[in-house]
């Protein structure tokens, strides 16, 4: 049966998608009955897991008191959330922009870029994913620009983010280098810290702002509050969603430092939403940090880090032929995996046996996993066992 809307980045003919009607900790439930194991945190945003009550208490709590909002109220998640959010940036973060979601954070930062350096140019990666609003995906290098272009004009995208300092000089007038802390959906790949210091650099000499996206990485994904703390990393903005109400509500954030945000004492911040810093977000977003810090999680997922890890290294190990090119940080981690558009679709089918639920790409040919924070270590070990076992059903 056909349904009476679309489903997101597919032809609709055929397309079809999973009934999910409730779930516990790091399994949710379809309507089949089955039960799955979350290995991707659905759309990497479940940090906290499904049917988490104290999240739950806090949206329905936050509906029975304020529900609505405009946007320049003031009320107490707004500001607990927005101070809650400024104490995990680096030191001089002084104001936080907020939106309905982790690609509206990297319009906003952009709007933000052009009104302070009054240029109109953007550096970023060609392994990159910023969100699917028209100039995030003008940001974005993956396989999901191309179809709608021409996008935003002034975009270059670098293929070595050591070629960013020769882009930025050769380029002028660029407003703002926007890189992930971690490209996420596009592999998990690293940078190491001395070339973030020669790109922090090169920014300073052009007079360019450096915006890092943590939409993917941030609130202990990679096992620290934000990605960027593994590379030292001093930006200007950055842009956070997902695990920010943990998948509880909409929202996202721009998070500005002060010498940014001055500018905007005097002179108006052209940007603005209807559901600006909504009450149920708010409260959704407070209670989700609140639950991060009380239950250790960021550190947490630093200690799992190995046990999601080592199982992909032992099976590259033993199946070289399939699996190869671990990475991971965290509670992140991606393998590439050799095997032809059909090998792909038959490794699916295999996990979807099991209902193991993770992101597995026929394009970019990588499995992607990014379980939720509060995964058990008995949970992940089985999850870990399954995909193994998957692997093995398949031949290249």
């Amino acid at each position: 049966m056909s349904e009476p809307f679309f489903f997101t980045w597919s032809a609709q003919r055929g397309a079809a998608g999973q009934e999910i009607t409730g779930g516990r900790g790091e399994y949710f439930t379809t309507a089949d009955g089955r039960r799955w194991l979350d290995l991707a945190s659905l759309s990497y945003q479940a940090s906290l897991g499904h049917g988490h009550p104290r999240m739950i208490a806090a949206v329905q709590a936050q509906a029975g008191t304020l529900c609505l909002a405009s946007p320049t109220a003031v009320f107490p998640a707004k500001r607990e959330l927005a101070a809650g959010l400024l104490r995990l940036c680096p030191p001089g973060f002084t104001k936080v922009f907020f939106t309905l979601g982790g690609a509206e954070a990297i319009e906003n930062a952009m709007k933000i870029a052009r009104l302070v350096t009054g240029r109109h140019k953007f550096i970023s990666r060609y392994r990159s994913y910023h969100g699917a609003t028209f100039g995030a995906l003008s940001l974005t290098g993956d396989f999901r620009r191309p179809p709608v272009e021409p996008g935003l004009a002034g975009v270059a995208r670098v293929l070595d983010d050591r070629h960013i300092a020769d882009t930025l000089a050769a380029e002028g007038g660029v407003a703002a280098v926007v890189l992930e802390a971690v490209p996420g959906a596009n592999g998990v790949f690293t940078t190491p810290a001395h070339v973030w210091a020669q790109v922090r650099a090169a920014c300073d000499r052009e007079g360019a702002l450096l915006c890092v996206d943590e939409v993917l990485t941030g609130f202990g994904r990679t096992g620290t509050a934000l990605g960027l703390e593994h590379f030292g990393v001093e930006p200007d903005l950055i842009c956070v969603g997902k695990g920010l109400t943990a998948g509880y509500a909409p929202l996202g954030a721009v998070l500005v430092h002060e010498r940014v945000a001055a500018r905007f004492e005097d002179e108006v911040l052209w940007a603005g939403l209807t559901n600006y810093g909504h009450p149920l977000g708010c409260a959704a977003g407070r209670e989700a940090l609140a639950v991060y810090a009380e239950d250790g999680l960021f550190s947490r997922a630093a200690m799992l880090a190995p046990q999601l890890v080592q199982p992909l290294e032992d099976l590259a190990a033993s199946r070289p032929e399939v699996i190869r090119g671990v990475r991971g940080l965290g509670l992140l981690a991606a393998v590439d995996v050799e095997l032809d558009h059909a090998g792909v679709v038959a490794l699916a089918s295999e996990l979807e046996r099991r209902a193991i639920f993770l992101h597995l790409s026929a394009r970019r040919k990588t499995a992607i996993f990014a379980p939720p924070l509060i995964i058990s270590e008995a949970a992940l070990a089985t999850g870990m066992a399954a995909f193994a076992e998957a692997v093995t059903t398949v031949r290249p």
